[in-house]
């Protein structure tokens, strides 16, 4: 006796189908995690040039703030004369001044004011002034 077992043509589609719908969820979920990488990469990479300006900002910044202290020492130096000035150091946010006792200091007086704090002895004078004044004035210029 001859059996014939006859295949539904149906289950073939149905398994091509199936096939199909998870290759497509496979490529889909493949292709969001390439996106996701590719957002995170995007995103690095302006992080890394902000952190870029910000840097060059702050050396900027500096430069200015250098020039600024620089140039008020100048014309401390100036007012005083250079000859009667003994040294010039920055100590605690402060620049120190040392001249001779017999020096002029009457036109630092007028420049800077109560904000130089000021100590005489019988071979020195000493000047102080305080840099964030200075910062504070020349910001208020620009």
């Amino acid at each position: 006796m001859i059996v014939a077992v006859k295949r539904n043509k149906n289950l073939k589609l149905l398994k091509i189908v199936v096939i199909a719908i998870f290759l497509a969820a496979g490529a889909y979920f493949f292709y969001s995690k390439y996106q996701q990488n590719q957002e995170e990469i995007k995103l690095t990479k302006e992080n890394q040039e902000i952190l870029k300006l910000e840097e060059s900002k702050d050396s900027e910044n500096k430069l200015d703030i250098e020039k600024a202290i620089l140039s008020e020492v100048e014309k401390a130096v100036e007012l005083v004369g250079q000859e009667h000035i003994r040294t010039i150091k920055i100590i605690d946010n402060k620049i120190v001044i040392v001249c001779e006792a017999n020096s002029n200091l009457e036109a630092l007086f007028v420049r800077y004011g109560a904000m130089a704090m000021v100590k005489k002895t019988l071979n020195e004078t000493v000047i102080a002034v305080d840099i964030n004044f200075i910062l504070k004035s020349r910001l208020y210029e620009k």
